[in-house]
């Protein structure tokens, strides 16, 4: 009679998960009162982790301690080893590190930037150096450091005026006048203003229309130059304004 063979012992399979490189935390200090969300690699060392925490909180690495809390809150821990791994103790995703500092600084010393000394240095000092913008922009002769190219502004800026200022003396206060804006439809008025203004540079014509189709009542910017019911006055450049014989016409604007 032979003897039946003996079943080999059933195996069970293990199961074994790998842990992520790096870990998202957030980040709190003894010194504010908001947290940050970071990610940073679990091969860190608590030495290197604390110097990238200088970043974050403003807290100088060596007056650090670290204590560890879950997603829960629940407190796990300090991480007090400076050679140890950061993934050698038990961060998760979602868990908190808070930063306790020992440097003597206040709560919230790092947010107020009222206290942070501005840097300023004198135009004498700043047009000596040679790694400026104005020092680049004198070497590349760009912008207003183109003589040749302002100059040619200035020439383009006088004959412009000169222009407009042959245009403007055509036009008298008082005078019937057609407006034929770029884009707008024809609109006619009377010359109210001729001149020069503060709102823009150059000559304009200040217009009561017949009816309100403007944009202001003769001021601008608080500064009046004409008289006339809110909505009936605007200002134009000469080219744009013809005088002549225009009769009033009625839209019945005011009827609506």
């Amino acid at each position: 009679m032979q003897t039946p063979l003996a079943s080999p012992p059933e195996r069970k399979m293990e199961v074994t998960g790998l842990t992520a490189p790096t870990v998202t935390v957030f980040i709190s200090s003894s010194l504010n009162s908001f947290r940050s969300e970071k990610r940073y690699s679990r091969s860190l060392t608590i030495a290197e982790f604390k110097c990238k925490l200088e970043l974050v909180v403003g807290s100088p690495a060596s007056c650090m301690e670290l204590e560890l809390y879950g997603a829960d809150e629940k407190f796990l821990g300090k991480l007090d080893q400076e050679d140890a791994l950061l993934g050698s103790y038990p961060v998760d995703d979602g868990c908190r590190i808070h930063v306790i500092d020992h440097s003597g600084a206040s709560l919230g010393e790092y947010e107020d930037v009222s206290k942070v000394e501005k840097y300023s240095i004198s135009q004498e000092a700043y047009d000596q150096r040679q790694d400026s913008v104005r020092s680049f922009l004198k070497r590349s002769k760009l912008g207003r450091y183109n003589e040749e190219e302002r100059a040619q502004q200035e020439a383009e800026t006088t004959q412009r005026l000169t222009e407009e200022k042959a245009q403007a003396s055509a036009i008298l206060v008082g005078s019937r006048c057609e407006v034929r804006a770029p884009g707008q439809p024809p609109r006619r008025g009377t010359v109210m203003y001729v001149g020069l203004t503060d709102f823009k540079p150059g000559y304009w014509v200040g217009v009561r229309f017949d009816e309100p189709l403007g944009k202001n009542d003769g001021s601008v910017n608080g500064k009046r130059y004409f008289e006339c019911q809110a909505k009936y006055g605007a200002f134009f450049k000469p080219s744009v304004v013809t005088v002549g014989d225009f009769p009033e016409e009625d839209y019945g604007l005011d009827e609506m």
